[in-house]
């Protein structure tokens, strides 16, 4: 594997470089297969109400774009480090604002053990799993 800027990669960054690629595909096949059904499997944790299946098919569509993304970007994660990065500030940020809803309304509570711990799970792994000391290549 190469490194953006054209070096050969060390060994020991294969297996760093190996799990990110699986935490990619896994992130993005639930991010396509995952969303809307979880949505309908647990509402209480994946679905705000009131109920609004316009808002709701849209976030499916967006998770869904954003996970084909993450397959494709696994095939060379190091050259594809702002959208790995992107989602692991996307999905902190929407987890918690998340969060500050379901602290206010005391309805919505469920989610702080639903889709709230989800995205956070996401972000943690892919920030854990995503080298900070590569830069992006220059144009």
């Amino acid at each position: 594997m190469k490194h953006p800027s054209g070096s050969a990669l060390e060994g020991s960054n294969m297996p760093q470089e190996r799990r990110l690629q699986i935490a990619l595909i896994v992130v993005g096949i639930v991010f396509v297969a995952g969303v809307y059904p979880l949505m309908n499997l647990w509402p209480a944790g994946f679905r705000w109400q009131p109920e609004q299946p316009e808002y709701e098919q849209m976030i499916a569509v967006i998770y869904a774009v954003l996970g084909i993304f993450l397959i494709r970007a696994s095939r060379d994660p190091f050259n594809h480090l702002s959208l790995i990065w992107f989602t692991v500030w996307s999905s902190l940020v929407h987890a918690v604002v998340m969060a500050v809803h379901a602290v206010m309304d005391l309805g919505e509570w469920v989610h702080l053990v639903g889709d709230v711990p989800a995205l956070m799970i996401v972000a943690v792994v892919l920030a854990v799993l995503t080298p900070r000391h590569l830069a992006s290549p220059t144009p």
